[in-house]
């Protein structure tokens, strides 16, 4: 067993964990022991009637039963337009093909049990979003370790299911600390179930604020817990949403508010800063903090979850290496061994890097996948009134997000430095995986694409016959072949500007009075903006987000020094069109 194997194994018709000695369900009624003791035992589906929003975390995750009874619930009693988060703990996940059998014992589920089947997470470590969209619902499955899961997560949960192995068995999943973790990341008024009724149980949830009651056990059982706390939930209305932007990030940000049950308002005008006819998503070798690393592992991942699930036809390639320099082994070898991706999808040859989960997407198709209505017109700052903020005369909005690349700056008041980059296109085919070294060459719709030039503190958007040059060179010393391929060809070009933090992390949070940021994604929009966009979303509408604590201090806009307030900036310092990212 290694330390991340759950050691399951099947016995006499029993899923059994080898490395707790316990089962993973009840032997008589699995289902109808999660609806009797977590549902019922939370006051569900009754406590979510007449709610906008509802949150249910759960610790042990196991096969996702406990999930699967709560999303069946929902569908049946889900209010208007409401939506519902799910957060699970899981520090050692089963295979794919062990969940299925489980699950294969409950045909009322099937069609829930296909969707998160088709999610399951193939083994790396993190938060894994799973996406169950007809019923307004996503979960949250976090692989780690129970204290430093919680200890990340920002939610606060209406129900807590309290399902991991016997206390005796597995003792860590309920210590005192644990369930004071869980006390401090419950609403007021919340509620916690479990089928243990030890001793060490009832205290520490005593203990840590839950008024505690013993009852009715499920068969076989003499008793087991209910816990709440004190207090009312709170549900304040949905806020009126304008976003300033409508490249990647923007139509990342409109995604991620359409989920929560929200149509933001989206304001753009001018050249998009990602309007390149084709966009490499791909990670980011290891480097900097393990929050960082994290970060952009997670970012990636999601990326392509978010593509790949509703924008499809944006896809050009699937797949891509990156051919590596002698000082980037040492990283290469540090993010395939990292945990952090599923296995097999990043594989080292020696100098080159294998990406099998990277995508080569159209942006133009994938923005009309996300966007919606774009108000185009020019875009001052935003002007706050007693009503909330106005854009161009529109409004009021209680929140805006500025997402406008390089225009973000001036807008936001924050240092972010431009960077001009500029690629250069052909009307060939590319005989060759997507490949990236430094430069990159892709396929696009029509040939392909390579570059690009990353000029910083540049930003004039103007195309340079110079820099088309550049790029040839660049492409020579890496694929001469291909080089030679493109004597005679007509050349084509594109360039923009696109915005980067001093510290090469993106930006996504809270300014300040209802304004938000979104972007300094550099050269990695692509990759990094779906994933930001949900973060920036859930703390707008108040649900929990993606993010961990140390990942969300990470693209924190207070990190940075200000240039200035963010009305302080004047419109006369915004180019003549804001961009959008």
């Amino acid at each position: 067993m290694t330390a991340t194997d759950p050691g399951a194994a099947w016995e006499e018709g029993a899923l059994v964990s080898r490395r707790f000695g316990d089962v993973y369900a009840s032997r008589s009624g699995a289902l109808a022991q999660s609806r009797a003791v977590f549902l019922a035992g939370c006051g569900l589906p009754a406590r979510w009637h007449g709610r906008r929003r509802f949150t249910v975390a759960e610790l042990g995750f196991g096969t996702g039963l406990n999930m699967l009874a709560v999303l069946a619930a929902w569908g049946a009693n889900r209010p208007p337009d409401a939506t519902l988060h799910l957060f699970s703990v899981e520090g050692f996940p089963l295979a794919k093909a062990d969940a299925a059998r489980a699950l294969a014992a409950f045909p009322e589920l099937a069609d829930l049990a296909a969707q998160l089947l088709a999610q399951w997470p193939a083994g790396a470590r993190g938060l894994h979003r799973i996406d169950f969209p007809a019923l307004g619902a996503m979960l949250d499955l976090m692989i780690d370790d129970v204290g430093a899961a919680l200890a990340g997560w920002g939610g606060r949960a209406d129900a807590w299911f309290l399902d991991g192995f016997s206390p005796a068995r597995n003792p860590a999943m309920w210590t005192p600390e644990i369930l004071r973790q869980v006390a401090e990341r419950t609403a007021p008024g919340g509620r916690a179930a479990t089928w243990s009724v030890a001793g060490a149980v009832r205290r520490g949830l005593a203990d840590a604020g839950f008024t505690v009651a013993r009852m009715p056990g499920f068969t076989g059982k003499r008793e087991r817990l209910e816990a709440c706390l004190p207090g009312e939930p709170a549900d304040p209305p949905l806020p009126r949403v304008a976003v300033i932007g409508a490249g990647i990030a923007g139509a990342s940000l409109a995604l991620a508010f359409r989920d929560l049950g929200m149509e933001p308002r989206i304001f753009a005008d001018g050249q998009m800063a990602s309007g390149n006819p084709a966009a490499l998503v791909s990670p980011r070798l290891a480097a900097g903090s393990e929050a960082g690393a994290a970060l952009h592992a997670l970012a990636f991942r999601r990326a392509v979850e978010r593509i790949g699930r509703s924008a499809p036809g944006a896809v050009i390639a699937r797949g891509a290496e990156r051919l590596l320099k002698p000082g980037e082994i040492g990283r290469a070898e540090a993010t395939a061994a990292s945990g952090l991706f599923p296995p097999g999808s990043l594989s080292l040859y020696g100098d080159k890097l294998v990406f099998g989960d990277a995508l080569v997407v159209a942006p133009d198709r994938l923005r009309a996948c996300w966007l919606g209505d774009v108000k185009s017109a020019r875009v001052d700052a935003p002007v706050q009134g007693p009503d909330g903020w106005r854009i161009g005369g529109e409004g009021p909005f209680d929140a805006v997000v500025i997402a406008a690349g390089f225009a973000t700056a001036a807008l936001a008041g924050l240092p972010l430095r431009p960077i001009r980059g500029q690629v250069t296109t052909a009307d060939i085919p590319l005989d060759r995986p997507p490949t990236s070294w430094g430069g990159y060459v892709v396929p696009t719709e029509s040939g392909l694409l390579f570059g690009a030039t990353h000029d910083r503190g540049d930003a004039d958007p103007a195309v340079r016959a110079a820099d088309q040059q550049r790029n040839l060179e660049g492409l020579a010393r890496r694929m001469p072949d291909l080089a030679a391929q493109l004597a005679g060809v007509e050349l084509g070009a594109v360039a923009g500007v696109r915005a980067a933090a001093g510290d090469h992390q993106p930006v996504a949070g809270a300014l300040g009075g209802g304004l938000f940021v979104l972007g300094g994604f550099g050269g990695r929009g692509f990759a990094l903006a779906p994933l930001l966009a949900e973060h920036v979303a859930a703390l707008l509408a108040g649900v929990p987000s993606p993010l961990s604590a140390a990942m969300a201090r990470l693209v924190d806009p207070g990190r940075l020094s200000p240039a200035s307030t963010p009305m302080a900036a004047s419109a006369a310092a915004l180019p003549a069109s804001p961009s959008a990212a």
